[in-house]
């Protein structure tokens, strides 16, 4: 009886981390082949607020993003 719900715990608790980390590992390669923001969305987003940016400007803004991925 115990070994039983011994057994269907650690089942439990292996599917938890195998899915835990396949999720993350296809969550990864998703946002690598489609970033959530590019440099054309940048540019229009500085645009908006009244500014031209320069090339350099959006260089920066760009690594500080993919700083946090």
């Amino acid at each position: 009886m115990i070994h039983d719900i011994l057994l269907i715990l650690i089942g439990l608790i292996v599917g938890l981390v195998v899915g835990f980390l396949g999720a993350r590992f296809f969550m990864k390669k998703y946002m690598q082949k489609n970033p959530p923001i590019n440099e054309k969305m940048i540019e229009v987003m500085m645009s908006s607020m009244g500014r031209k940016p320069s090339q350099k400007q959006v260089n920066q803004v760009m690594k500080q993003m993919n700083k946090f991925m």
